[in-house]
């Protein structure tokens, strides 16, 4: 997925306020008004790069000045030591933005690199690692963005794009069925249901439910609802979801494994800012 304009024009400007405040004290005291000057983004260690147009726009936020040149793309796994960008132009702009330029790429590569590992782990099985919504609040598209560079599929973007009942919803309305009606007398959408146990299955079977979140079952678990569902619903996997189990998981059967982690608990890459 392409993060537009308009999105990255409102990350970067939240991230710059937040960072710059009234100004760069440090930058504007110690570096002319008119000084230029050029510098290289570095990836001090290999993974998939992810957020060049994050950076990118940091830059030309604060000068339109400033020339950035992308050397590889988003989704192209590099060895450390890698320069992925150079920027040429005014030097405050560059110093200003430096650090909320690596924030983004640091940040999103590593959520790239950890998805690549999952898809890596899986390879072979035609099954798909899907992301959560367990993003950083305002940056959920720009991690998403990072999720598919490593390879894997967004899942929903929001409330308002898909249905997923939940427990508590089954717990509100009472029973699969009871919110399965109700949905389908507001929403053309596809449904899928979490179900915990087999009698869930079968009753979301029942109601003719177009996916069924299988959520944490073990992997015999997960085989017997593969086998009993026979491809008559989408079968996504979750809960408790590692680098350790997630082949098992994925020899079951299921079409999709979903993995909060890839977003929650990715670590960032060491990038850094050098002017040459």
């Amino acid at each position: 997925m392409a993060v537009t304009a308009d999105t990255l024009d409102r990350v970067v400007t939240a991230a710059l306020a937040e960072d710059v405040g009234a100004g760069d004290v440090t930058t504007q005291a110690t570096v002319a008004a008119d000084a230029m000057g050029t510098a290289e983004l570095l990836l001090k260690e290999s993974g998939v790069v992810s957020g060049l147009d994050a950076a990118e726009a940091v830059f030309l936020a604060l000068d339109p000045d400033v020339r950035f040149e992308a050397l590889v793309e988003d989704g192209t796994f590099v060895e450390h030591m890698t320069v992925v960008a150079v920027i040429s132009g005014p030097l405050r702009a560059i110093l200003t933005g430096e650090r909320v330029a690596l924030n983004f790429l640091g940040r999103l590569s590593g959520i790239a690199t950890l998805t690549r590992s999952y898809v890596d782990a899986v390879a072979g099985t035609d099954v798909a690692i899907l992301d959560t919504r367990k993003t950083t609040p305002g940056l959920r598209l720009l991690e998403k963005h990072a999720v598919a560079s490593g390879g894997g599929r967004n899942h929903r973007f929001g409330l308002d794009d898909a249905v997923l009942v939940k427990d508590n919803h089954l717990a509100a309305a009472g029973s699969v069925r009871a919110a399965v009606e109700r949905l389908r007398a507001t929403t053309d959408l596809p449904i899928e249901v979490e179900c915990d146990t087999r009698a869930q299955v079968s009753e979301a079977l029942e109601a003719k439910v177009d996916a069924i979140l299988l959520d944490n079952m073990t992997p015999d678990e997960l085989v017997a609802a593969v086998a009993h569902v026979q491809g008559r619903a989408r079968l996504e996997a979750s809960g408790g979801v590692t680098l350790d189990n997630v082949r098992a998981i994925a020899e079951t059967g299921v079409d999709e494994i979903s993995i909060g982690a890839l977003t929650h608990s990715a670590r960032s890459l060491d990038v850094s800012l050098e002017l040459t």
